[in-house]
């Protein structure tokens, strides 16, 4: 084989569905291998929120938008198939941006090893950005405290279950918000949250009002919708806001109105948004603290797989409509 399949971004979303329209599906040479490189065949690749900001032609942002006609941008695993690099051997597995094609040429910049012997999906769902997103927003952002009320919105999904788990374990009641019963049947049943919202049902202050009597401290936001002006309606005074992620207004042309300052300013509350790469470079110490959560046995997770590179095209809408269940990702 000589050739591979790489997608690149042409066009700018303009708000509904993701489509075709936006891509181009090209076949491109396998490089040659120079000195000081690598070859790396990717066997997953990550889908995530993020996306939507990266597709956007916002550059007033935390990271520039991929340019079009670029191939779009995405973290991935995979196997080194060809090396000249002293530091990596055929067979190694590699983790790293690597966007939406089968094949990436690198000279080890940005890419790491991954000698746990724990399989792909395992890896990208627990030990990649979702858990190292966890970890930064919920331990070094929202500080909890033991016996707090904490509520995390997206929470089946690949963050917002991490972040849930972690509350628990330090000893905290956990909330979360789904779209789904079967979301609210596994985050209760199998993650052990204390209670599950979902923010299509009825009722949702009085929902609040029961599942959190004692009020919220603090809120991990990955969603943002109508939901969140109940959440900011209960929580404590000096609580805290993590705001993580608006997968709600990420397709929207105007955004939704935000909940009132008033509360902000009554409660005193602290709000933070953050975003990872300003955090890279703290991910040794983030994995040392995710790391025997993991061991320990108190950290689940699935995985949603999709079947194929341009599967990712009309995976991304997954995340609009709720219908993806745990980490979603490419499997070449």
């Amino acid at each position: 084989m000589t050739t591979f399949t790489a997608i690149n971004l042409i066009k700018r979303p303009a708000g509904g569905p993701i489509d075709s329209s936006l891509f181009e599906v090209v076949k491109k040479t396998i490089p040659t291998v120079g000195a000081g490189q690598f070859l790396v065949k990717q066997q997953h690749m990550s889908l995530d929120p993020a996306m939507f900001g990266w597709m956007s032609a916002d550059t007033n942002s935390y990271i520039p938008p991929v340019a079009l006609g670029e191939v779009m941008r995405s973290s991935g695993i995979g196997e080194v198939t060809i090396s000249n690099h002293p530091d990596f051997e055929v067979g190694d597995r590699v983790m790293g941006m690597m966007g939406w094609q089968e094949y990436f040429l690198s000279d080890g910049k940005g890419l790491n090893k991954v000698t746990a012997p724990l399989p792909n999906e395992t890896v990208l769902s627990v030990f990649a950005l979702p858990g190292l997103t966890a970890v930064q927003g919920l331990f070094n952002v929202g500080k909890p405290k033991k016996g707090e009320t904490l509520i995390v919105t997206g929470a089946a999904g690949s963050v917002g279950s991490i972040v849930g788990q972690l509350a628990k374990a330090e000893g905290l009641r956990v909330i979360g918000v789904v779209g789904n019963q079967e979301k609210a049947d596994w985050i209760v049943n199998e993650l052990g949250f204390d209670a599950a919202i979902n923010y299509k049902s009825d009722d949702l202050d009085a929902q609040l009002a029961k599942a959190a009597p004692d009020g919220i401290d603090l809120f991990f936001e990955n969603t943002g919708g109508p939901i969140q002006h109940f959440i900011f309606d209960r929580i404590n005074a000096h609580g805290r806001v993590v705001v993580c992620g608006l997968i709600s207004a990420y397709d929207a042309e105007v955004p939704d109105l935000g909940p009132s300052w008033l509360n902000i300013i009554k409660r005193r509350i602290n709000i933070q948004g953050f975003t990872m790469p300003d955090h890279f470079h703290q991910v040794p110490q983030l994995l040392e603290k995710l790391t025997p959560y993991v061991m320990a046995g108190q950290i689940k997770h699935r995985a949603h797989l999709l079947q194929g590179l341009e599967s990712a095209i009309e995976g991304l809408n997954l995340f609009a409509t709720g219908e993806n269940k745990g980490k979603l990702m490419v499997q070449f």
